[in-house]
């Protein structure tokens, strides 16, 4: 027996998965895919799910790796740090956020594929 699913219903879940991240970078950016995540039986909606924790993962992983030290050496040098790394910091304010929007544009246009981003490691 062929089993269907909604496609509507993945854009919506899928969506909301990797859109997560526009509403908060903590609780609700991981919480939301791993509660929607238990309760579906849609394997690319779970796949996404996957995909999307491993992202916020990431982001927080080199948020923290890359932006403790340029915090800290900016509070020694009296900001001379952190504008010398601003170009840095940017770089990953466009990957983080461009590498979301088009995963939100990929849920919407291939909702029956699941997104896999680019350049992440994976823990899940």
């Amino acid at each position: 027996m062929q089993v269907t699913y909604d496609s509507q219903k993945r854009k919506l879940l899928s969506s909301l998965y990797h859109g997560a991240i526009f509403l908060s970078t903590a609780l609700l950016s991981i919480g939301i895919p791993i509660a929607i995540n238990l309760i579906s039986e849609d394997p690319v909606v779970k796949s996404n799910a996957k995909e999307s924790i491993n992202f916020h993962f990431n982001v927080w992983f080199w948020a923290t790796l890359i932006g403790v030290p340029i915090g800290i050496l900016s509070w020694l040098t009296f900001g001379i740090g952190g504008v010398l790394f601003f170009p840095v910091v940017a770089l990953g304010f466009l990957l983080h956020w461009g590498l979301t929007i088009w995963a939100l544009l990929r849920c919407f246009s291939q909702p029956d594929e699941p997104v896999r981003y680019p350049f992440i490691f994976r823990l899940f």
